[in-house]
């Protein structure tokens, strides 16, 4: 059962699985530890082959490697996602391309940076064209690139899983918890709002993309929507997350009561 008290923060969880096809969630440092972010990785196993999402930075990797291979040997790791280029994200890119034979994906615009976070052979790496793609799975299934940008990396796309029906959103819902009240899974969306409100309005560029993005997720029948920070949100709170995202103030919305 998917909640709160029946999941490991430390182990992870299978948030789907259909037998050919599995999307989890990989789990968090079991220690809180002040001045760091908390982060959330992501991983599809589709007959066999792994497809990882913002697998983070140099700092989870030992732990995030570790769970991985709980489910899946390293060397199936066929493609590896970055929503964006931010160091929590993706500062790991060298380690996971010395591990694993996996290809990277990345918005164009992007490309020329990751060799700064130490990688020096740039042929895995695959840009993503502004207005997305579509990546095939082994199943003929098909994961959707869809983007975000300015929400809040000018180039920054998410994926949509249409076999699982969750959308692994990056950033957009993320949530900041107090020392000792985080939780995997929104369990009240009124009370998780103040959690999430002073990112999103900093963070993020102004409604008018806010707005768009979410008429373009609309479109898609979705179960959970699973961010990079904070709690996953279930089918009711994740419609309620897309009517409050669409309504925020944000950004160059407010610029002049930020200084």
């Amino acid at each position: 059962m998917l909640t709160n008290e029946h999941v490991s923060v430390v182990d992870g969880a299978v948030l789907y699985d259909d037998g050919d096809h599995k999307f989890i969630w990989l789990g968090w440092e079991e220690e809180e530890e002040e001045g760091f972010v908390q982060v959330n990785q992501y991983i599809i196993i589709n007959k066999g082959k792994g497809f990882l999402l913002d697998p983070g930075g140099v700092y989870v990797f030992p732990r995030v490697i570790s769970n991985v291979s709980t489910y899946i040997d390293i060397e199936n790791i066929q493609m590896i996602f970055y929503s964006h280029q931010d160091p929590d994200v993706s500062s790991g890119i060298a380690l996971w391309l010395a591990n694993t034979p996996a290809e990277v994906y990345i918005s164009n615009l992007w490309t020329r940076f990751v060799p700064h976070f130490g990688v020096t052979d740039i042929r895995r790496i695959k840009g993503i064209p502004d207005r997305g793609m579509t990546y095939a799975l082994p199943s003929g299934d098909i994961l959707e690139f869809i983007p975000a940008h300015y929400l809040h990396s000018v180039g920054q796309f998410n994926v949509y899983d249409k076999r699982s029906k969750i959308l692994f959103s990056g950033d957009i819902g993320a949530a900041v918890f107090p020392r000792g009240e985080r939780k995997v899974f929104v369990e009240d969306f009124q009370k998780h709002v103040p959690l999430m409100e002073g990112f999103h309005k900093r963070y993020m560029n102004g409604n008018v993309a806010c707005r768009k993005w979410v008429n373009e997720v609309k479109k898609r029948d979705i179960d959970m929507i699973a961010p990079q920070h904070g709690s996953i949100f279930k089918r009711e709170d994740a419609k309620k997350f897309l009517d409050w995202f669409s309504s925020l103030r944000c950004g160059l919305d407010i610029i002049n009561e930020i200084y």
